[in-house]
């Protein structure tokens, strides 16, 4: 079965972002060991056992299950690949000057806001995690408190003091 090429889009050539912290970094491993140890295993024994059935052309359960098992390998490599090249997010040495990892306090509007500022992997703005090369992020990052930032967006500018540093 032959995959369609897809011409590639705006982010597909982007080089992902190596920043993780100890937790995401153990979190990949894991999964990693899931992968390798039981699911692969699993999917495995199952293109087996759909082999024996005969025929490949009509066999459309063979088809799926080495679809899965494809899915699956180029799973684990992505996540060895990203374990490989991840740079682990230290903790922040001092807290006068944001930097990745650290907790910032911006007020904007009257209105508090706090974000933890980490690699792009792990961001949820919900949460209040952005990136350190998202536009906020990066405008924090070598900011100390009380220093006012400026984001331009599509339709206006938003003004943001740093309240505090954690």
């Amino acid at each position: 079965m032959q995959v369609p090429y897809r011409k590639p889009g705006k982010y597909s050539q982007m080089k992902q972002d190596p920043m993780l912290t100890q937790a995401k970094a153990q979190e990949l491993k894991e999964k990693l060991e899931r992968l390798k140890n039981y699911t692969r295993p699993k999917a495995a024994e199952e293109v087996r056992r759909l082999a024996e059935l005969g025929d490949f052309s009509e066999n459309v359960e063979y088809q799926l299950a080495k679809g899965r098992l494809r899915g699956i390998n180029n799973s684990i490599l992505t996540i060895e690949h990203q374990i490989n090249n991840a740079e682990i997010i230290p903790s922040p040495d001092t807290a006068n000057i944001v930097q990745i990892g650290h907790t910032v306090t911006i007020t904007t509007g009257g209105k508090d806001k706090k974000y933890l500022i980490l690699g792009s992997s792990e961001t949820d703005p919900t949460k209040g995690i952005i990136s350190h090369i998202s536009p906020l992020g990066a405008a924090l990052l070598g900011k100390k408190i009380g220093d006012s930032i400026q984001i331009k967006s599509a339709e206006k500018e938003i003004n943001y003091t740093i309240v505090n540093i954690e």
